[in-house]
């Protein structure tokens, strides 16, 4: 009786988790249906949209050895165009041993020499016979590199290869729009050429800007000497004189000169350097600087000197 009563409990229970395998089963065969629906609806709308799928475009693939790596030789030369255009000149000699064609594109070389070497003389010229951007920007790294071994050797190379004019403005512009010189190297070319030096300082526009933020503009452009003497005041002359001619109505206003601009800016290098250094223990105050500045600039109000400060105290050193 007991053993009878056992086998019909069971039997129940087997044919319970029969019919919730069962139940189990259809529905993820549901879900599974369900899911394949809304892929296929999803990618029927991606080939609709716009009539190119740029998703399959971007998973064509030149040879199955070579799957995983996209053939740019496949997709809109628009997109083709851009996606080289991220690369270095290094990664783009290598992408040409693959796509030659496109790699070797005269835009993207010009865009390389043009986004390194701001300016060239050769760049307003008619092209001569055989000329190449690609070519144009390994003889600008050339000349770079010599300029930062011998600044006067590679003024003559960028010359002799009629990348640049003979001239101080060409020459000062060429500097200006260039990131790649060696500052120390460039600081002694421009203690010798102070016709380029004049040059230069005129391509600054100071016009609107407070004076310690001008001065740090002009300070990343031509650097600053490390120690003081003629080239350090030759330097911040020049400067005074090209921030007073771009602020001609602030000058009336304040009542400042080329003079006064002058002390201003030494008093500046001056107190960034008391600031700044860990050698000076006891930092200048407000109330010491503009009691100071104030002695040798008698004529400049209390709250411009006062602000002056304020500007080295919170940004830092106006020459580093």
């Amino acid at each position: 009786m007991g053993q009878g009563l056992w086998r019909v409990a069971r039997n129940q229970q087997l044919q319970q988790q029969g019919y919730s395998g069962q139940g189990y089963l259809t529905r993820e065969h549901g879900r599974r249906i369900a899911t394949n629906n809304v892929s296929n609806n999803t990618s029927h709308r991606k080939q609709t949209q716009g009539g190119i799928d740029i998703y399959h475009l971007l998973k064509t693939r030149k040879s199955k050895e070579q799957e995983g790596f996209i053939n740019l030789e496949m997709l809109p030369p628009e997109l083709s165009f851009t996606i080289l255009s991220y690369l270095n000149a290094t990664d783009l000699c290598l992408a040409s041993c693959v796509w030659q064609d496109l790699a070797n594109d005269e835009l993207l070389w010009q865009g390389l020499c043009k986004s390194t070497w701001g300016h060239c003389s050769i760049y307003n010229k008619n092209p001569p016979l055989g000329f190449s951007f690609r070519k144009l920007y390994m003889q600008l790294d050339e000349g770079s590199l010599t300029f930062n071994a011998n600044p006067d050797e590679g003024v003559n190379y960028f010359m002799s290869k009629g990348i640049l004019d003979d001239s101080p403005k060409e020459i000062a512009k060429f500097i200006f729009c260039t990131r790649t010189l060696n500052w120390k190297k460039l600081r002694i070319y421009l203690d010798e050429r102070r016709d380029v030096l004049d040059d230069l300082v005129t391509l600054h526009n100071f016009r609107n800007q407070f004076l310690p933020n001008a001065l740090r503009e002009f300070f990343r452009h031509i650097h600053a000497p490390e120690e003081r003497g003629e080239y350090l005041e030759t330097l911040i002359t020049k400067f005074s004189h090209r921030f007073c001619a771009c602020n001609p109505d602030l000058m009336r206003e304040l009542g400042l000169s080329p003079d006064a601009v002058y002390v201003l800016c030494y008093s500046l290098i001056l107190l960034s350097i008391d600031l700044t250094s860990p050698h000076v223990k006891n930092k200048m105050s407000k109330r010491e600087f503009i009691r100071n500045t104030r002695r040798a600039a008698q004529n400049i109000s209390e709250d411009f000197v006062g602000h002056l400060y304020d500007n080295i105290y919170l940004i830092g050193h106006v020459a580093a």
